[in-house]
């Protein structure tokens, strides 16, 4: 049997992105979001969650690129960018993963980081089914270690699985995606590891995650590609479906145009007819767990 969670991440980013999200779970193939605690569009983010009572909602855990929810003087976590006072994080995942290498991020930091973020949902009224992480950080074991103790300490059945099959017949025809395969070909390695720790913390995750390679470039023809490659087990489609408008314009994020272009994909007849035609079940994290 192959199962497929389609998650759509950003919930929280912008109104218009909280709509796409709710618009792609009601009338297409999304079953789960991960909404962001530190996201300017969090309140109508809460509120929408609370109507899509059959969206499996998680926490969309933010390290990169952000601004902290835990309660303390910027100058003293370690993630804070040293250069700003505002107690902001490290605008990159490369700057973020140098200076956790060189011993300057204290994972206690993580772990009071992670957890403020949860009970922030969790205080809002969204019972949180699963985690993630912006720019997916998690893959890093530092940071793996103490988002998973935040977890247990929250009640948090699942996480996801950023490692997966990356086939290179999915990315052969578009040269603007090597780039992408062949560095997560390369962190693959790191999967068994991971599995063993998840395991080990008594949570749920899935056989993986699909899509990674193809974000900010995902269409009909790639997404085919992607569910009929899909191995036996369950797995997980990462997504950012939103709209291009004038509040995303003053966000910092690559992917603008490739938000609406998603929007149309996930909530198309055609999705749903390639899940279909391939025997692909839809499932959420809720299921998982």
């Amino acid at each position: 049997m192959r199962r497929l969670i389609v998650n759509a991440d950003d919930f929280g980013l912008t109104q218009g992105v909280n709509r796409a999200i709710v618009e792609a779970h009601t009338h297409g193939i999304v079953t789960s979001s991960t909404l962001m605690a530190n996201g300017r569009a969090f309140d109508d983010a809460v509120q929408r969650a609370t109507s899509a009572t059959r969206l499996s909602v998680g926490c969309h855990v933010v390290l990169v690129d952000g601004l902290p929810v835990f309660d303390k003087k910027p100058a003293a976590t370690t993630l804070s960018n040293e250069e700003f006072d505002d107690g902001r994080f490290y605008e990159t995942l490369n700057g973020f993963a140098l200076r956790l290498l060189r011993s300057r991020i204290n994972v206690d930091d993580i772990e009071a980081e992670a957890m403020a973020q949860i009970r922030k949902l969790q205080a809002a009224g969204v019972v949180v089914s699963h985690l993630d992480t912006h720019k997916h950080t998690h893959i890093l074991p530092r940071v793996l270690r103490p988002l998973l103790r935040a977890a247990r300490a929250c009640g948090v059945p699942a996480l996801r699985n950023p490692f997966g099959p990356v086939h290179l017949s999915v990315v052969a025809s578009r040269p603007r995606l090597w780039k992408r395969f062949s560095q997560l070909t390369a962190l693959n390695r790191l999967g068994k590891s991971f599995r063993k720790s998840v395991t080990t913390a008594g949570m749920f995750t899935p056989d993986g995650t699909v899509g990674i390679v193809a974000t900010g470039a995902m269409d009909i023809p790639l997404f085919e590609s992607i569910v009929k490659s899909l191995p036996e087990g369950t797995w997980e489609l990462v997504c950012h479906p939103g709209y291009n408008d004038a509040e995303l314009a003053g966000i910092r994020t690559r992917l603008r145009d490739s938000r609406a272009q998603e929007l149309g994909l996930l909530t198309s007849p055609e999705a749903r007819e390639i899940l279909a035609r391939s025997g692909v079940q839809l499932v959420s994290y809720r299921d998982l767990a």
